[in-house]
């Protein structure tokens, strides 16, 4: 059987990949990478995944508060009031280059030719580790820089998610059957860890982008549309329409009483 490696990080993006993974016939090796993220409920997510979705499940520790910069990975506050312009707090250097080159080397090791990765260019927020011209450009070097890719065993990074909105995945999740509360995607949770907040960053972009979608959609040409609906009105007392008499033709007249006798 064909293996793969999921980078599984228990978000929903990730849950979804792990089963289309599994759908796709694939012996699934989820990696979870323990890098002493704010929002550590995420990896209690990931197991809960794995033990639904993976064959193995290796859980990596990798402390990126070492180096800091994001406010996933030290004490700067998750911002409040959406994504404004330039790459977001919450970007964490190198990041997915980070998981795709450790999630490269469990693949060269452990026969695994294909890694999936949930990355999305359409609700992105604007890191520059989730374009489609990053993924492209990774996989060439994970070609140019291994033993199976020099020996001819082409490695591909899977991202079935890249051109998906949001709701796309949530539809994908529910056609796929998966409970989404498995999974947690909120960078900044509630104090006991447990729940979604809703207001930061990530959560105030996506409302702003679904709303300046909703306000663009054209009117759709259906019954429900009212202009439609007015065109397509009949008349309440349509014309009777006239008989038009053959040339020559005469109107019969009364029929005359046949007299009746009396014996």
């Amino acid at each position: 059987m064909k293996k793969a490696v999921v980078l599984l990080s228990g978000g929903l993006d990730s849950m979804v990949c792990a089963a289309l993974a599994r759908e796709g016939g694939y012996w699934v090796v989820a990696l979870t990478v323990d890098y002493n993220q704010r929002h550590r409920v995420e990896l209690e997510a990931a197991k809960t995944i794995a033990k639904r979705l993976a064959d193995h499940h290796i859980l990596l520790p990798l402390d990126l508060r070492a180096f800091g910069g994001s406010a996933l990975t030290s004490d700067i506050a998750v911002p409040k009031e959406g994504v404004g312009e330039g790459i977001p707090v919450t970007y964490v250097p190198a990041r997915n280059t980070i998981f795709l080159s450790l999630a490269l080397g469990l693949a060269e090791a452990s026969g695994a030719r294909d890694i999936f990765i949930g990355v999305n260019a359409v609700d992105y927020s604007g890191y520059p580790d989730c374009r489609p011209e990053f993924v492209a450009e990774f996989e060439r070097l994970a070609n140019l820089a291994t033993k199976a890719g020099v020996e001819g065993e082409r490695i591909t990074i899977r991202t079935p998610l890249l051109d998906m909105t949001k709701a796309d995945i949530a539809r994908e999740a529910q056609r796929l059957s998966l409970d989404v509360a498995m999974s947690h995607s909120c960078y900044d949770p509630s104090p006991d860890g447990r729940n979604h907040r809703g207001d930061g960053d990530r959560c105030a972009d996506r409302r702003s982008r679904s709303c300046r979608r909703r306000q663009t959609r054209r009117p759709l040409r259906s019954r429900r549309n009212p202009l439609r609906r007015r065109l397509r009105r009949r008349p309440s007392n349509p014309p009777t329409p006239s008989r038009r008499r053959s040339p020559g033709r005469c109107r019969p007249g009364p029929v005359a009483a046949r007299p009746v006798s009396r014996n």
